[in-house]
């Protein structure tokens, strides 16, 4: 999910005292996942604790206090949010002995028939104007930077799925972060930096001193907040196994369909039953973005929408989106995409020629 690190969101049953044990501490040990990630393949878990897995936080603090002594897991593309990839595990008792290579093809078989059906999910909860935003997107396939002590990517393809620009920004700033004289880097945050046309890119930031599951020293994650379209895919039964996330996913499309309408804190919180301060704390904590900053973001997706389909003026585009004024239009959608309406207009059609060439 795109507030860095990892987080568990399947199966339904588990104890919810290994959910918040993970949370908290054991996914910064899950080398196990990383590895599949990383590699693209199907791992077993002593390839990924070399010193042996009886040794590893993650086997000792985790897997024996469930009884569970041998663990496998397969790279999910992106099982929750595009973009974001993730793993499945399978776990076997003493007993039950190993994994072997049979078994590690039946997890790849399996991994591959989520992916499957995750991307067919998404495909028939997606609106039709988003379908077609999504044929003509120009946003990255890997939507998470992490970096390094050395600010330098770990995992594959980023660096050449990243527009230079943007690269180049996240890692001065994970410099600056790991540069700090103080022994704990900021631990997160929110870092706007610019595209190579202009735009801006909005990235939630998490830091660890330690992440023992990439490896050894500090490292910087920086997640690309998903859009309009990427959260109207979301259910509930995505994230089954965090219930009080899977509690705020309708707080979400209520804000999508109200926007125009401003919404108060109360409204949005009382949607989901909770106090308009623990939902802002909660949301923000649980989203990586704040529900005013969702807010605008779904005022800024529309306004591009209507942008790109040049069938009306800005003062109709910023009263059909919710703004107080063409002027505050202007200057909150600048400030939110790095350009000007008419500017992003002009943009939206280089590109729109681009992909469509006379």
């Amino acid at each position: 999910m795109p507030r860095g690190g990892l987080q568990i969101v399947q199966p339904t049953n588990l104890a919810e005292a290994r959910l918040k044990s993970y949370a908290a501490e054991f996914h910064a040990h899950d080398a196990l996942s990383w590895r599949a990630i990383i590699d693209h393949r199907p791992v077993c878990a002593e390839e990924c604790w070399p010193e042996g897995l009886e040794q590893s936080d993650y086997y000792r603090g985790f897997m024996q206090p469930a009884n569970l002594r041998y663990a496998a897991a397969a790279p999910l593309a992106d099982p929750v949010l595009p973009g974001y990839a993730g793993a499945w595990h399978i776990y076997r008792t003493q007993a039950q002995g190993p994994f072997t290579d049979q078994h590690r093809q039946a997890v790849l078989d399996a991994a591959d028939q989520m992916n499957q059906i995750a991307r067919e999910a998404r495909e028939t909860r997606l609106a039709p104007e988003c379908a077609r935003e999504r044929a003509q997107s120009h946003r990255p396939a890997w939507r998470q930077i992490v970096l390094n002590s050395s600010s330098s990517p770990v995992l594959n393809g980023v660096a050449d799925q990243i527009d230079p620009t943007v690269l180049n920004q996240v890692q001065s700033d994970s410099r600056q972060r790991l540069g700090h004289n103080d022994t704990k880097p900021p631990r997160s945050g929110r870092v706007t930096v610019a595209d190579s046309v202009g735009g801006l890119c909005n990235f939630h930031v998490n830091s660890y001193r330690q992440y023992p599951g990439l490896g050894e020293g500090p490292f910087v994650f920086y997640c690309l907040e998903p859009d309009y379209c990427d959260w109207q895919t979301l259910r509930p039964t995505d994230v089954a196994a965090d219930t009080e996330l899977a509690r705020l996913v309708p707080a979400l499309h209520y804000m999508q369909e109200e926007f125009r309408n401003h919404p108060t804190l109360n409204e949005i919180a009382r949607t989901v039953h909770l106090s308009p301060f623990h939902f802002h704390r909660r949301f923000t904590q649980l989203l990586g973005i704040t529900p005013k900053h969702f807010l605008l973001q779904c005022q800024i997706y529309q306004a591009k929408r209507m942008l790109a389909a040049r069938e009306k003026e800005l003062v109709e585009i910023a009263a059909a989106c919710g703004f107080a004024h063409q002027s505050h239009f202007t200057s909150r959608f600048k400030q939110a995409a790095g350009l000007t309406p008419t500017g992003w207009r002009k943009l939206a059609a280089r590109r729109h020629a681009a992909v469509h060439p006379a």
